[in-house]
């Protein structure tokens, strides 16, 4: 399936116009994973469907995540087996949809001296994982000796380690993955606006008929109809049950995770690690590119949902966990890169831990009609939306005498993916390489345009090469601009470098390197002024430093 289709705010205005005119059956507020899902899912079952994003698509949590389609096996430990079936059968058909954008990519679990997992007791839980999860050939669980182990990860401690588990997972990039949901969703008629925050609900008969949203960018009041609404909101959820007085009940728990980003040389592990901390948690180290990342705390968390920072005690926690599991690894605060740090809108429970609270998803729905849907994880994305829908496909019949079809995105290839298996995502990276690499492209580049856009890459290609100039790399990143301000909505240079490509993590000097081209393709495309270019270019200039000056004299 192609990305062709324009979506863009090129036409906003007059496609926001439209829209107040128009009844849908569905409206979805929040534009992050979740939402995304469900409005894929309302849409290829032939629902009117709108979604509103306060800010850009995948702003919130669905961008600052783990990055991993995982089956949660620290859930066996809580005997939460449900979750573990659920999402563990999930990876392999997220992988299944993308498999350009969900990668395989097998994880060590290190069995220690006084660590959580014994051998015993891991050999049994892999076992029962996978099983519930169906995994099958290769993917399925094998138990390493210390030999075997150290030949995989020579960084692991050789003197109280006792071998390993080695089990699959999958990698993805988040904000892509919701991306590319909401672009197939156009395929089936659906609409999507970011920065369209919604302010009150419309009502009818004391029923919920609409919503009334407030437009960012030109300033307006905007309202549209429809039947359903759906408040997938992630940490912002309960703001918008406040606003329908319907917070009541059950309610979010919101606890924090940080990610920390280090160039390979200063951590150069081979390949993910799932590994102890002295406190009892457990954290992953993955390889990723030109670099390894680190994470996560969970602590709780009651500050500014807009404004989710890492601090000084974060990173040193963090870099404290990664130096006692790796011995001949000594990472400083001065070594971070790059990091970044989300919520999770988790659903409280009194008495529990931030890590103890349940990752299931709950769906809560209002006296005035509001469906609201909460918790859950980023594996489980689809099934939240299945649930979701389902709901409303209830209220269809009961008050429509429609009757919807069955779920069937567990069939819908993503966009950007024509790809059977992982083996042609390989194969088109190599052929891709070829095709470049005479130019001055590396491998890398040819490995990350295929798993940031996957077959999208012809159409980048093609801006490519229209653009002039003797710089190949800032021609291309232009190229990338292009088809991010066409095909994606991305409104300014922060949409860019954050969303659409994972730069600011996962390759901060291209974003030093070139904000300035990046900077005139939005000006060209916007015509913005000399002062919102000044705003631009000093909000990139925060988001840099917040992200990866880590100097104690900060704050």
């Amino acid at each position: 399936m192609s990305g062709d289709i324009p979506f863009s705010n090129l036409n906003r205005k007059e496609n926001l116009r439209k829209v107040s005119k128009e009844t849908f059956d569905l409206v979805v507020i929040g534009g992050g994973i979740t939402g995304a899902g469900i409005a894929l899912d309302a849409s290829s079952r032939g629902l009117k469907v709108l979604l509103l994003e306060k800010g850009d698509f995948a702003s919130g949590t669905s961008s600052k995540s783990t990055k991993l389609i995982h089956g949660g096996l620290r859930y066996l430990k809580q005997f939460d087996f449900w979750l573990v079936k659920e999402v563990g059968s999930e990876r392999a058909i997220v992988h299944k949809l993308a498999p350009h954008l969900v990668i395989p990519e097998k994880m060590l679990l290190p069995l220690i001296e006084g660590g959580s997992y014994g051998k015993w007791l891991t050999s049994i839980g892999l076992k029962v994982y996978d099983i519930l999860a169906q995994v099958s050939g290769d993917d399925k669980r094998q138990m390493l000796e210390k030999k075997e182990a150290l030949k995989l990860e020579p960084l692991l401690p050789k003197k109280i380690l006792n071998g390993a588990g080695y089990y699959a997972e999958y990698r993805t990039d988040d904000a892509r993955l919701t991306l590319e949901n909401l672009k197939t969703s156009l395929q089936f008629g659906a609409q999507a606006f970011n920065y369209a925050r919604v302010t009150d609900f419309v009502y009818d008969n004391e029923s919920v008929a609409g919503v009334k949203f407030y437009d960012e960018v030109f300033g307006d009041e905007c309202s549209v109809s429809s039947k359903y609404v759906i408040n997938a909101a992630g940490p912002w959820v309960d703001e918008l049950r406040s606003i329908n007085h319907s917070k009541r009940g059950k309610r979010l728990h919101l606890t924090k995770g940080v990610h920390l980003v280090f160039p390979k040389e200063k951590l150069p592990v081979q390949q993910s690690v799932y590994f102890d901390i002295p406190d009892g948690r457990m954290m992953f180290a993955i390889p990723r590119g030109k670099v390894t990342y680190v994470g996560t705390t969970d602590t709780n968390f009651n500050l500014d949902k807009d404004h989710v920072t890492t601090d000084i005690a974060d990173a040193i926690y963090l870099i404290s966990a990664v130096n006692n599991m790796f011995p001949d690894i000594n990472l400083e605060l001065d070594d971070i890169i790059s990091s970044w740090a989300g919520l999770r809108p988790l659903i409280h429970e009194e008495g529990k831990s931030a890590s103890e609270l349940s990752r299931k998803d709950e769906i809560f729905t209002s006296e005035t009609g509001l469906v609201s849907i909460a918790g859950g994880k980023l594996t489980g994305y689809r099934k939240m939306a299945e649930r979701a829908v389902n709901r409303i496909a209830r209220n269809m019949e009961e008050d429509h005498n429609v009757e919807l079809e069955p779920c069937t995105t567990d069939k819908i290839r993503l966009c950007g993916s024509d790809f059977i298996k992982f083996k042609h995502v390989k194969k088109y990276i190599a052929q891709l390489f070829d095709r470049i690499k005479d130019s001055g492209f590396t491998e890398y580049d040819a490995w990350y345009l295929v798993t940031t856009y996957g077959k999208q890459t012809e159409t980048i290609l093609e801006h490519y090469s229209s653009i002039a100039g003797s710089d190949v790399h800032e021609r291309m990143i232009r190229a990338e601009a292009q088809f991010a301000i066409a095909h994606e909505m991305a409104l300014n240079p922060l949409d860019f470098f954050i969303r659409r490509t994972g730069r600011l993590y996962f390759d901060i000097d291209s974003v030093r390197s070139y904000t300035s081209p990046i900077l005139e393709e939005f000006q060209k495309a916007y015509n913005y002024s000399s002062e919102e270019m000044d705003a631009f270019s000093k909000e990139l200039g925060a988001q840099l430093k917040e992200h990866s000056d880590f100097s104690l004299e900060r704050g």
